[in-house]
C-alpha cells in the first residue's frame, strides 16, 4: 500500500510491556505522577488525560483490558434522556456533551448515529406513544444544547409504517401506524473504545501494565502482583488513583458501591429480519424504562437491559440469571410479530454497574442516579465510581484535576476534548488517509480500525491476512495478528473475549479456537521489532 499508518508509539504488545516494566523497576528509574489502577474506560480515560498533560503516568490492571463492566455495556454512547425522566438535568446535559464529543472530535470512526424506533402500535399504550414523542423531542433540544450537529446526529421524526417495518422487520405489525425515530450514538464496540482510549494514551506516553494485580495501595504507593511472571513489586508515585469501578471497596473498604445487574441476550440478526435500527419498546406499564435490540456486528443483535440489584460478592465474570432471560423475552415479545423463543437466545452476557449506595439504602437500582464520585481516602488513595461509559473522558478529566490540585501536580490544562483517539480522520498520523486509500481493506477493518486499518494490513507477517476466521463473518486473520502485536493482547482469550467479540457465543468460540490458537502461538514463536 503507498499510504503509511505506521504508529509505533501506540502499539501494544508483550515487548513493549517488558521494557516498560524494567525501567520501572530500575534503581535509576524516573518519578512517576501518577499510578491508575483498572483498565476499564474509566481508568484508561483517566491514564490518556494525564499523559496529554505531560504527567509521567503508570496503568495497572488484574486483567486485561476491558475485562470488567467496560465490556457488557449496551455499546450505546447515550444522550441522557432517561436522565431527564428523573429531572436529573445536569446528568442529561453532560451525557449529550459528551456523546458529541465522542461522535465528532475523540471517535468519529468508532461511534456511529443509531436510529432507535418505537413503534406506534398495539403493544403501548396512548400515555407512552405521548411520552416517548415528548422524550424524543427533549432528545433534540439536549442535542442542540450540546453543541452536536445535526449531520452528526439527525433530529428525531416520525417514519411510516413501511419504513418502521424496513428498519425493524420484525416490529409488531398489529395497529401499526409507524414510529416515532431518535438518533442516538452506537459504538462499534465498547471493548474497542477502551483497547482504543488505552493505545492513545501509550502513544502520549502512559506505560500500560495489564496482568499486574494491585494487591494494596496507599495514596502514594502501589503493591503489584505480575501474574504473568508471579513477581511482586512495589511502585511509588506522587498519586494514586483507583478506577476500579464496582470493585472499588477492594482498595478502600469506607466505600460503598451498590452493584445493580444489567443482563443482554445475544441472537441471530437473520432470525430478526437483519434490522436496521434498534427496536426500542418501552416496559408494560412504564414511560421511563425500555427494552432495545440492537444490531451488532459479526451478524448478531443483542437485547436489552434489565437494571436488577445484586448483592453480595462481586464475581469477575458475573453469571446471568435465568430470571433475567425470562424477564426479557417476556417483556419483548409483545412487541414482535414473532416471539423470540428460549433456544433462539446463543448467549448472554451480565455486567455490574457501580451505583453509589445511598446514605438511607433505599429505593430500587433503576432509581438510583448514574453520577458519579471522586472519594478521598484517609490514607490519600483517590477514587473515582459511579458515572457511565459515556462521560468517561469528563470522569477522567475531573479525575486528574482533583490529583492535581490535592497532591500539588504540575500539570498542564486539559487536552481531551479535542484530542482524536488512534484511528481517528482528525489523528495527525492518521488523517492523509483517504477513502481510495481504504478501498481495497476489508470493510469489518475499516469500521473497527477507521485509517489505522492500512497499518492492520502493512504489518501483519503471516499468511492469508484478508481469510475470514472460522465461524464469523467479519473478522479477519490480520485482525487477530494485530491484536497480539499492538492491541496488547497476552493471549487467546484477550483476543476472542474482548479485541473481537468472537468468545460471547460459545459455538463462535468453539469455531474459530483452533484458528486464533495457531495465529497467537505463530507469533509467539517469531518476536519481533514493531511496524
Amino acid at each position: 500500500m503507498s499510504v503509511s499508518t505506521h504508529n509505533p508509539n501506540a502499539a501494544l504488545n508483550w515487548e513493549r510491556r517488558t521494557s516498560d516494566l524494567k525501567d520501572l523497576r530500575a534503581e535509576n528509574a524516573a518519578p512517576i505522577d501518577l499510578i491508575v489502577i483498572g483498565g476499564g474506560i474509566t481508568g484508561a480515560g483517566i491514564a490518556l488525560d494525564a499523559a496529554s498533560r505531560g504527567l509521567s503516568t503508570v496503568l495497572v490492571e488484574k486483567h486485561d483490558l476491558a475485562f470488567g463492566t467496560s465490556r457488557w455495556s449496551s455499546k450505546l454512547a447515550h444522550g441522557g434522556l432517561r436522565y431527564l425522566a428523573k429531572f436529573e438535568i445536569g446528568i442529561a446535559h453532560h451525557s449529550a456533551v459528551e456523546r458529541g464529543i465522542l461522535m465528532e472530535r475523540n471517535a468519529p470512526h468508532l461511534v456511529h448515529a443509531l436510529p432507535q424506533v418505537t413503534a406506534l402500535a398495539s403493544d403501548t399504550n396512548l400515555i407512552q406513544k405521548a411520552a416517548v414523542r415528548a422524550g424524543y423531542l427533549a432528545g433534540d433540544v439536549l442535542r442542540i444544547t450540546a453543541g452536536t450537529k445535526g449531520r452528526t446526529l439527525p433530529h428525531s421524526r416520525y417514519a411510516s409504517a413501511k419504513r418502521t417495518v424496513e428498519l425493524c422487520p420484525q416490529v409488531l405489525r398489529d395497529k401499526l401506524r409507524g414510529s416515532w425515530v431518535n438518533y442516538d450514538g452506537q459504538m462499534i464496540d465498547d471493548a474497542r473504545v477502551v483497547t482504543a482510549v488505552t493505545r492513545t494514551a501509550a502513544e502520549k506516553g502512559a506505560k500500560i501494565l495489564t496482568y499486574c494485580e494491585a494487591t494494596n495501595a496507599t495514596g502514594d504507593s502501589v503493591e503489584i502482583h505480575d501474574r504473568l511472571t508471579d513477581e511482586t513489586f512495589t511502585l511509588r508515585a506522587a498519586a494514586v488513583i483507583s478506577a476500579t469501578g464496582v470493585w472499588a471497596q477492594g482498595l478502600d473498604k469506607s466505600i460503598k458501591v451498590r452493584p445493580a445487574r444489567g443482563t443482554h441476550l445475544v441472537l441471530d440478526a437473520e432470525k430478526l429480519g437483519n434490522p436496521q435500527g434498534a427496536l426500542t419498546v418501552p416496559l408494560e406499564g412504564s414511560i421511563s424504562r425500555y427494552l432495545f435490540i440492537l444490531p451488532e456486528q459479526h451478524g448478531r443483535c443483542y437485547l436489552g437491559l434489565t437494571d436488577e440489584d445484586a448483592p453480595g460478592e462481586i464475581p469477575d465474570v458475573p453469571p446471568t440469571p435465568e430470571e433475567d432471560i425470562d424477564f426479557l423475552l417476556r417483556g419483548i415479545n409483545r412487541a414482535l410479530e414473532e416471539p423470540i423463543r428460549r433456544e433462539d437466545v446463543k448467549a448472554a452476557f451480565t455486567g455490574l454497574r457501580p451505583l453509589i449506595e445511598p446514605e438511607d439504602d433505599s429505593g430500587s437500582t433503576a432509581d438510583l442516579s448514574r453520577r458519579h464520585a471522586i472519594l478521598d481516602a484517609k490514607d490519600g488513595l483517590i477514587s473515582i465510581t459511579g458515572g457511565k461509559f459515556t462521560e468517561y473522558r469528563l470522569m477522567a478529566e475531573e479525575a486528574v484535576d482533583h490529583a492535581v490540585k490535592v497532591r500539588g501536580l504540575s500539570a498542564r490544562p486539559c487536552r481531551t476534548r479535542n484530542l482524536p483517539l488512534v484511528g481517528a480522520p482528525t489523528h495527525p498520523m492518521y488523517g492523509h488517509v483517504s477513502s481510495t486509500d481504504l478501498s481495497g481493506i476489508p470493510e469489518c477493518i475499516v469500521r473497527r480500525f477507521g485509517n489505522e486499518a492500512p497499518n492492520v494490513i502493512d504489518s501483519c507477517t503471516i499468511d492469508r491476512p484478508y481469510d475470514l476466521i472460522p465461524g464469523v463473518p467479519d473478522v479477519t486473520r490480520a485482525e487477530i495478528a494485530y491484536a497480539v502485536t499492538h492491541e496488547g493482547a497476552m493471549n487467546v482469550d484477550d483476543i476472542l473475549d474482548r479485541r473481537t467479540r468472537i468468545g460471547l457465543v460459545p459455538e463462535d468460540r468453539e469455531a474459530a479456537l483452533a484458528e486464533v490458537t495457531d495465529i497467537v502461538n505463530e507469533l509467539s514463536e517469531n518476536r519481533r521489532p514493531i511496524a
